[in-house]
């Protein structure tokens, strides 16, 4: 891969530009997403929206985000990393700007929805950017950072979001994101290389693109509205007909088109295919444990937390990940990937099991145990199961690979929020009917952590009936980085000090 240098940032220079703005860009996306659910019944107080509604403005971010993961990377590697990367800052600082001028739910929902294509963006330009201008050793640490920056962002937005509702209100997360976001901007133009791949087909697969939003778009709208359409109402069935013309559709366009969004003959790998199910489900349990959990303990009729205290709360699912981040590796090297992601959703299905007995009567103190527990467990599934999916294909088909896998964490954001939002709601609402309102909350989310209970007993299955993975090769920081991305995890820069990358 050629590498364009139009920046005359000396070589130190532009490795710690480069590093910095992907490092604090990184954390910034991440901790916004992870923020959101704990802003929404504020937004939902000074906006006049329901929560039902909001719900759109945490699976329309993911619903977008998977649409275009693969494609911003491809468009990186067409028209300029360092290009698409500073646009992906500029609508995210847009995006940003929108939500918190937004006197409504649907501005709010809109801006979301932008702000799932920046991310996704940054994210995975900003990857590609650090492996085209490092290699060997200190590729591997700025991946490692990276990847740290990236975890630590999401487990700070929940803290950082109840802060600042208190503070500012709401609009305030936005206006400081927007602010460092902004701050990347010349950082970025000033200090990092612009790096192309001069050895990739120049079409973008913009059909493919368009098919995978027309797949989930509808699937989550039954998924969210069937309880009030009817399961079988026109709307409903309507909706499911699309997502299966669409997937049909997809698959077509992808057999015909030069440059495909998925290579289907990676499909036919069942270890990349059982990874990436893992990471979908892992992904879905966290993003739907945080929402439901975000609800109930700011309702009043639950635990009536405030913003802050509510970010407070997911503090020690944050230090359970934390833990368990340098057990991963010892426990794959001595029982193996398989045993080490079934067994992780062993303990997940554990905790959610628990939490299933949730009743009107109890305190934070009878959720904190199940959440740490839970967060181990999901980070025993998902730190292996990231450094399977690119270490059982070869070196060339490592970028594809991962963009599979990081898509199927937008997927099951998307979906097992949707799934979750929807039992939550409907279990709520016919309980509230004939009881209290606080019995009607703990029974909605007593339903919802059975369902994710369920989902995850499905992780134990796939990891046993998968099989053995013997990798060919120890994984490398690259592969245990994507455990806390959403991007595209890139490959070594076989010739970065030259001028030279590959991706």
């Amino acid at each position: 891969m050629g590498t364009d240098a139009d920046s005359a940032a000396p070589p130190a220079r532009a490795a710690t530009g480069v590093l910095a703005a992907t490092c604090v860009s990184a954390f910034v996306v991440n901790a916004n997403t992870s923020a959101v659910s704990i802003l929404l019944p504020a937004i939902s107080a000074d906006t006049g929206t329901s929560l039902a509604t909001l719900q759109w403005a945490v699976t329309g971010y993911s619903l977008v985000g998977a649409a275009v993961i693969v494609t911003s990377g491809a468009l990186g590697d067409i028209f300029g990393r360092r290009r698409i990367f500073v646009g992906g800052l500029l609508l995210f600082v847009a995006s940003c700007v929108l939500i918190a001028l937004a006197n409504g739910g649907g501005l709010v929902i809109a801006g979301r929805a932008v702000q799932g294509a920046a991310g996704s963006t940054i994210l995975a330009c900003g990857l590609s950017l650090l492996s085209a201008g490092s290699s060997g050793e200190a590729q591997m640490r700025s991946v490692s950072l990276w990847g740290a920056a990236s975890a630590a962002g999401a487990a700070a937005g929940p803290l950082l979001g109840g802060v600042l509702v208190d503070v500012t209100g709401w609009q305030g997360l936005f206006w400081i994101d927007a602010g460092i976001a902004a701050a990347c901007v010349p950082l970025t133009l000033r200090t990092v290389r612009e790096s192309r791949d001069p050895s990739r087909p120049r079409s973008v697969d913009l059909a493919g693109t368009g098919l995978v939003a027309a797949v989930l778009v509808p699937l989550v709208f039954a998924v969210t509205e069937g309880s009030d359409w009817g399961w079988l109402s026109a709307p409903t069935l309507v909706c499911l007909a699309v997502s299966v013309v669409s997937v049909v559709g997809f698959v077509v366009v992808e057999k015909r088109v030069r440059a495909p969004l998925i290579d289907l003959a990676l499909l036919r790998n069942t270890f990349l295919v059982g990874s990436t199910v893992a990471i979908l489900v892992v992904a879905g349990c966290i993003n739907a444990i945080m929402y439901i959990c975000s609800l109930y303990f700011q309702n009043p009729d639950g635990l009536g937390m405030t913003p802050l205290e509510a970010g407070l709360a997911t503090l020690p699912a944050a230090a359970g990940i934390v833990v368990t981040a340098p057990l991963i590796t010892p426990l794959v090297d001595r029982l193996g990937a398989r045993t080490v992601i079934a067994g992780g959703f062993g303990v997940a299905t554990a905790a959610f099991v628990a939490l299933a007995f949730v009743q009107a009567s109890w305190t934070y103190a009878a959720f904190a145990v199940p959440m740490v527990v839970l967060a181990v467990g999901l980070g025993l599934a998902n730190g292996p199961a990231s450094s399977v999916a690119t270490a059982c294909v070869t070196d060339e088909q490592v970028g594809a690979a991962s963009g599979i896998s990081n898509m199927g964490r937008y997927v099951g954001a998307a979906v097992l929020t949707a799934v979750t939002a929807a039992v939550f709601n409907a279990v709520r609402l016919h309980h509230a009917a004939g009881g209290s309102t606080a019995d009607a909350l703990a029974s909605g989310f007593s339903r919802s952590a059975l369902g994710l209970a369920l989902f995850c007993a499905f992780g134990i299955a796939l990891a046993l009936l998968v099989g053995r993975f013997h990798p060919p090769a120890p994984p490398t920081a690259a592969h245990y980085a994507a455990a806390g991305s959403h991007t595209v995890p890139t490959g070594p820069a076989a010739g970065a000090a030259d001028g030279t990358a590959a991706r």
